[in-house]
């Protein structure tokens, strides 16, 4: 059976994955909750759990984002009305910047 092929990660996103798991731990231990008990209400695996407290990058980000959440880590240092806010703002953002960041598409001669 092969091994996985894992995309290498910077020093900066290596170290931010460690720190939010290790943040994620530190809270699960502080809330006196078991690793099965966290992973049952995050809906994962307590293997994934695991992997996530390890900062294991490979791990689904949505997973990740939804246990420290769970855990009381407030992600981007907004509260949820803010984050609301701001994901609307950007939205916006992007949906005018699609059209002029689009390279113009060449049409192509095909009449041989």
């Amino acid at each position: 059976m092969p091994k996985p092929v894992h995309r290498a990660t910077s020093r900066y996103a290596s170290e931010a994955v460690t720190y939010l798991g290790r943040l994620i731990r530190e809270s699960r231990i502080g809330r006196k909750e078991t690793i099965s008990e966290l992973a049952e209400r995050a809906g994962v695996s307590r293997g994934l759990l695991q992997r996530i407290e390890r900062g294991d990058p490979g791990c689904s980000i949505g997973a990740a984002f939804e246990v420290a959440s769970l855990v009381g880590i407030r992600l981007f240092d907004l509260d949820r009305a803010a984050m609301t806010l701001s994901n609307d703002m950007l939205a916006q953002k992007l949906t005018l910047l699609s059209r002029s960041a689009r390279p113009k598409e060449k049409s192509v001669k095909d009449d041989f």
